[in-house]
């Protein structure tokens, strides 16, 4: 998904973000190794976007390395202060298994939902707005 044309956009190391006028923040991942100094860059972009208010995310998944149990951490401490919910959208049926099961073992610390298409996974964050 490319950020649309009349939003601003913001870059981070890890990834794209631009907010559209329906109150969720959207992102494109990169496949960028997450580090716990790059993440809270990442959060701390996300915060002047949002002018330090929470929203729901709606995140396209890429490829990247696995975090450190520490950075993993650090992540899942941080999620609830920046977004109310995260809806990740993976075109692929391989990252959407692969997402389901790192819940099941990690439950996530904000509502966390995977989907094979954008228009579902907006109208899931929508109750989060």
């Amino acid at each position: 998904m490319k950020p649309p044309k009349d939003k601003q956009v913001y870059e981070t190391e890890i990834s794209t973000y631009w907010m559209r006028d329906d109150g969720i923040l959207y992102s494109t991942s990169k496949p960028h190794m997450r580090t716990i100094e790059n993440c809270t860059e990442n959060f701390n972009t996300v915060k002047r976007i949002t002018n330090n208010k929470k929203v729901p995310l709606l995140t396209y998944l890429g490829m990247s390395s696995k975090p450190s149990k520490e950075t993993r951490e650090f992540v899942a401490r941080t999620l609830p202060e920046v977004y109310t919910a995260m809806a990740i959208v993976s075109a692929s049926a391989l990252g959407k298994i692969v997402m389901n099961i790192i819940f099941s073992i990690n439950p996530p610390t904000i509502p966390m939902k995977t989907f094979s298409n954008d228009k579902d996974a907006k109208e899931w964050l929508k109750q989060y707005i």
